[in-house]
């Protein structure tokens, strides 16, 4: 390398390095009965039993509450108020974005490394002293599961923390070629102005990635999150807080999604949007966005994740028990509530039998219910009133269509909290509505195709949903698995091979799809971090130009 650049321009020479941190992923821990992880997650979640959190907007380092209060409800048992807390109105969202440009400068300026090790602090706080807390305010919160809440708002965040500071570095490191006459460099600004993250409700990771990577890049944040992630996403700021970012770089901003939408998009300092949610949503905020174009100072970037229709295409050559297994924990972890969530099978009516008959048997196994009470719980309730009634419709339209037949649960009960059993469903009709549309919950819908027409299928699989998250492909055969990647090229912007669909990790599958999934901008790799920066390029010069002629003209 440092030959084929000595031929470049005045005999190029690479910019000195310097060693960036050395970090890997957080070790999942496993919650055995006896384990000291267990005894402090059981501790925390008896401090959280009954108990009603009091969330205020923070605004300029300030506390702050309107009259418009609202509660976060527990999904599993709706009648415990978890948090309390209030909706931030249009003149305090641009009381937020005035703090948080007055604190933009002297952030943007400050070192890379001493913002990095603001994260790396945090990530420190949540792999020990504050892990049980967060994970506790998780479970009760947002329904997860012991294990599901260990990889999100544990191991996830902490990687996201990490491996962002760790690219950042890296990133900094990276400089363009200098000459004897002349040294480059590349100076990596944040954005002029602030950016908007809004965050869902399903991963309590998301939302501080969302609003973490930017920040750590040198930018200002108005962080709006989910209404049904309150408890454990002012739980994560207060540790970025505690772990030294200066109160005005992030503001702690729920709101009316409209209200907020409205607001930051009106305003001329808007140059960033980093969203997880519904398409309809961001569709709306980006035709905001052209609608606004002309009073903004830049060119705003864009970044959203907006969920998916993923597949698990088995092939006749496939593993039976990892087909049913993969399916089992795609399609059902977390209700089926994660945006990579496997909503469609297509199998071969060749395995078929073996795989139902297994899919059944192993069905019957899965625990539905409290995750606080009882560690053996699979998966709990799903998020909230809204989504129940959503995913129910999809039920009774199983149980109505005659191209459909629903061959296991189903079963809905909102009495005590929001419970569907998990519902596993055969389709007649490869282009039915429950095949193309994402339903966000434990619904499983199975097409079995003729094994000889299964180039068709790749062809259906690809064409069927406008979405293109995340799918699998089951096979034993090279030239099979070959010729899906190809095929489905397009289909999945995750695509896994003898595996299920979900469960990507920080800095080994960096996540995201595009077609109406998303900017697949992809968190969780390298790149990510330069949507968040707009780069300088500086050119000093250490030899005075003597003439303004060139030799050609003597």
């Amino acid at each position: 390398m440092w030959r084929a650049l000595r031929g470049l321009r005045g005999g190029g020479r690479r910019w000195q390095h310097r060693s960036a941190i050395e970090v890997t992923n957080e070790p999942i821990l496993e919650f055995k009965p006896g384990s000291p992880e267990r005894a402090a997650l059981q501790k925390a979640l008896a401090d959280l039993k009954g108990k009603t959190e009091s969330i205020p907007c923070v605004i300029g380092g300030e506390e702050v509450w309107t009259s418009t209060v609202r509660y976060q409800l527990s999904p599993f048992n709706h009648a415990h108020k978890v948090a309390k807390y209030c909706y931030a109105n249009k003149e305090l969202i641009n009381k937020a974005i005035n703090a948080a440009l007055a604190a933009r400068k002297e952030w943007d300026l400050k070192p890379v490394q001493d913002r990095a090790q603001i994260f790396l602090k945090a990530a420190d706080m949540l792999s020990g002293p504050r892990r049980a807390e967060v994970l506790a305010k998780t479970m009760i919160g947002q329904g997860k599961t012991v294990i599901q809440a260990e990889i999100d708002a544990a191991a996830e965040l902490i990687d996201f923390f990490r491996f962002n500071a760790k690219y950042a570095l890296e990133l900094e490191n990276s400089q363009p070629i200098s000459v004897d006459v002349s040294t480059n460099s590349m100076v990596y600004r944040g954005l002029e102005g602030f950016v908007a993250a809004v965050s869902p409700f399903n991963f309590t990771a998301i939302g501080g990635n969302l609003a973490g990577a930017p920040a750590l890049m040198g930018n200002v944040v108005l962080w709006k999150p989910s209404d049904t992630a309150l408890l454990s996403s002012y739980a994560v700021y207060k540790i970025l807080l505690e772990a030294g970012l200066p109160p005005n770089v992030v503001q702690f901003v729920p709101a009316d999604g409209p209200v907020f939408g409205d607001t930051v998009t009106s305003s001329e300092h808007f140059c960033g949007l980093n969203f997880t949610g519904s398409v309809p949503t961001f569709k709306r905020l980006w035709k905001q966005v052209s609608e606004n174009l002309d009073r903004y100072r830049n060119f705003p970037r864009l970044a959203g994740e907006c969920g998916g229709k993923n597949f698990h295409l088995v092939h006749s050559s496939a593993d039976v028990a990892s087909v049913v297994n993969g399916t089992l924990r795609s399609a059902f972890e977390y209700g089926g509530q994660k945006c990579s969530a496997c909503s469609r099978l297509y199998a071969p009516d060749s395995l078929w039998p073996q795989i139902k008959e297994k899919l059944l048997e192993e069905h019957g196994k899965i625990k539905v219910g409290d995750p606080a009470q009882d560690f053996g719980t699979f998966f709990s309730a799903v998020i909230d009133d809204k989504s129940f009634a959503r995913i129910k419709k999809w039920i009774e339209h199983a149980k109505k269509s005659s191209s459909l037949t629903i061959l296991a649960g189903g079963r809905c009960d909102d009495s005590v909290g929001y419970f569907i059993e998990p519902c596993i469903v055969e389709s007649k009709d490869p282009q039915d509505p429950i095949m193309k549309e994402e339903i966000f919950g434990p619904v499983l819908t199975v097409y079995v195709y003729p094994e000889k027409r299964y180039k068709e299928v790749l062809e259906l699989i690809d064409t069927t949903t406008p979405y293109g998250l995340t799918g699998a492909v089951f096979a034993q055969e090279k030239r099979i698995i070959d010729e899906a990647r190809n095929l489905l090229r397009n289909a999945a912007g995750n695509f896994y091979i003898n595996d299920k669909s979900t469960g990507a990790v920080v800095a080994q599958q960096p996540f995201g799809g595009s077609r109406i999934s998303g900017t697949n901008d992809k968190p969780g790799g390298p790149h990510y971090i330069l949507r968040w920066t707009s780069p300088q390029a500086v050119k000093e010069t250490h030899v005075p130009l003597t003439d303004w002629r060139y030799a050609y003209m003597q």
